[in-house]
C-alpha cells in the first residue's frame, strides 16, 4: 500500500512541475507582449483624428490661391504628429519601467521555483518513460535518479525542467500570439 501511494505521488511530481514551468512561461509571454503592445489612450485617438481631418482639409485646398492655407494646415497636421509621438512615447516608457520590474520578479521567482524542485527531488525519479521511446538520451534523461527500473527510464528533476522548459515556451509561441 506504501509502495503505491509513493508510485502514485511519483507520477503527479512530472504533471506538477510541468504546470509550475508552464505558468511561468505564460507570465513571461504576457509581460512580453505587454512590453510591445502600448495601449492606446482616448487622447491619442482624438490627435489621430484631428490630424485625419486637417489633413483631408488641405487636401481640399489644393488650387493656387488656397495654398496657404492648405501648407498652414499641413504644418498644424505635423505639429499634432509631433504631439502624439511624445505622448505615445512617454506611455511606452511608463509601461516600460514596470514591465522590466516585474521581469526581474518573475525571473528571481523562476530561479528560486527550480532551485526548489531541484532541492526536493534531487535523486527522485520524477518520471519513468519506455526505454524504447528515449533510446539515444536514456542516460542523459535519468541523470543522479539510478537510471533503468523494470526497464524503464527514471527521468530526473533536471532533465524534466529543461524539457518542460522548451515545450512551455514553444506552447506559449505557437498556440498564444
Amino acid at each position: 500500500m506504501e509502495e503505491t501511494l509513493e508510485q502514485h505521488t511519483n507520477s503527479l511530481i512530472a504533471p506538477i512541475i510541468f504546470i509550475f514551468v508552464f505558468t511561468l512561461q505564460l507570465f513571461d509571454k504576457y509581460l512580453a507582449h505587454l512590453k510591445t503592445n502600448v495601449s492606446v489612450s482616448e487622447k491619442d485617438v482624438q490627435l489621430r483624428a484631428e490630424i485625419k481631418q486637417l489633413l483631408n482639409e488641405a487636401a481640399a485646398l489644393s488650387e493656387p490661391s488656397t495654398f496657404a492655407q492648405s501648407a498652414k494646415l499641413r504644418r498644424m497636421a505635423a505639429s499634432k504628429e509631433r504631439e502624439l509621438a511624445k505622448s505615445q512615447e512617454s506611455a511606452s516608457k511608463e509601461i516600460k519601467k514596470s514591465v522590466i520590474l516585474f521581469e526581474k520578479i518573475l525571473m528571481i521567482s523562476k530561479i528560486l521555483t527550480y532551485l526548489i524542485f531541484i532541492v526536493c527531488f534531487w535523486r527522485v525519479p520524477v518520471a519513468a518513460i519506455s526505454k524504447e521511446l528515449v533510446q539515444p538520451f536514456g542516460r542523459f534523461l535519468s541523470w543522479k535518479t539510478g537510471g533503468l527500473v523494470n526497464g524503464s527510464v527514471m527521468v530526473g528533476v533536471i532533465p524534466w525542467l529543461i524539457i518542460s522548459n522548451r515545450v512551455g515556451k514553444y506552447f506559449c509561441n505557437k498556440v498564444i500570439k
